[in-house]
């Protein structure tokens, strides 16, 4: 079985939303050929996407196509507008959240849903998150690795993750509007860069922050294979240790007695690398993540996982399904 636990979904059409709140930067579509769109910053192209990133129909045939049994849904990351006016980012929320619980509904051994909230505003987004797990049956939230100046330790952020905990709700954490983005506009380095180094970031803030220590029961994942953190994690563990007074100050544990209290996906395009992941992080805390249907992610999912020999076939399976089996409670919500 293969539980494919990070892919991204768009409604095929939502309102203008320049025009629905009276200002822009936000998002949108202009379906200009048959089966693709193009996404537009309000007029600035953005990215180009075809159908299999709005029609349930061409996943579900992709999927069957690459023995994918079943499909995490969650937002582009642009689309979570933090940096919008709250209750329009709260409107856009209830709309992308809206759409992903009817496509759930309406196969629903197919795909599981992710919302997403307004983070920059902590009580709508706890709000949003309680209709997401109570009414729409989703399984939790995508949230991104800052929220404007904020990082994911801070404090007013806090009720989000302990309302979290508190539903049993999953948090899928993917890197966004990557840092030094403006320094290094050439070679697509944002996403190269920039993405790693924005997930350890999170990661990070969330231990030395003490988000983790303070909520157990927190299940947490981060996406790309933690980013950078894993393989960086020698250094970070270093600087604990030599300047507490720097990075101890608000947690006193070790970072690296972190590994198996969060997930991370198992995006790393590389056999070694995913290796090194399983050596360091466990195959229990890794689960098959592919970032369909972009093209940094993995074209087949689970491909790489498959072609590794050294692997045991429980190792696989753990791998292609059951971490994400547990990740969503999928067991208690099916």
């Amino acid at each position: 079985m293969k539980i494919d636990l990070h892919t991204h979904v768009l409604p095929e059409r939502w309102p203008d939303l320049r025009e629905r709140y009276g200002y822009g930067g936000f998002i949108r579509l202009e379906h200009h050929r048959p089966c693709g769109a193009r996404m537009l910053m309000d007029d600035r192209f953005f990215r180009e996407i075809e159908s299999n990133c709005w029609d349930a129909a061409v996943r579900i045939e992709e999927c069957d196509a690459t023995g994918v049994d079943v499909q995490v849904l969650s937002t582009v990351p642009v689309m979570f507008a933090y940096w919008a006016k709250p209750e329009d980012t709260l409107d856009l929320s209830r709309i992308l959240n809206d759409s992903i619980a009817g496509v759930v509904r309406a196969h629903p051994n197919r795909f599981v849903g992710l919302g997403t909230v307004p983070l920059q505003a902590p009580d709508l987004a706890i709000g949003e998150l309680e209709r997401c797990v109570r009414d729409l049956g989703l399984a939790g939230i995508e949230i991104g690795t800052h929220v404007n100046d904020w990082n994911l330790n801070e404090p007013a952020l806090f009720p989000v993750f302990e309302r979290a905990a508190a539903l049993g709700a999953a948090v899928f954490v993917h890197p966004w509007d990557m840092m030094g983005k403006d320094e290094m506009t050439r070679y697509w380095l944002p996403w190269l860069v920039g993405m790693p180094a924005e997930t350890s970031r999170a990661i990070c803030s969330m231990i030395f922050g003490g988000v983790l220590e303070r909520l157990p029961a927190l299940r947490v994942a981060f996406a790309h294979g933690g980013g950078s953190f894993p393989a960086t994690v020698g250094r970070v563990e270093h600087g604990f240790n030599c300047r507490p007074d720097l990075c101890a100050i608000d947690n006193p544990v070790n970072p690296r007695k972190y590994f198996g209290r969060f997930y991370v996906d198992s995006l790393t395009h590389d056999a070694e690398a995913l290796r090194y992941l399983i050596k360091v992080v466990g195959a229990k805390s890794i689960a098959l993540g592919s970032d369909y249907p972009f093209p940094l992610g993995e074209a087949c999912p689970g491909s790489l996982i498959e072609s590794m020999a050294d692997l045991s076939a429980e190792t696989k399976e753990r791998l292609l399904a059951g971490t994400a089996t547990e990740f969503l409670a999928l067991a208690s919500r099916r």
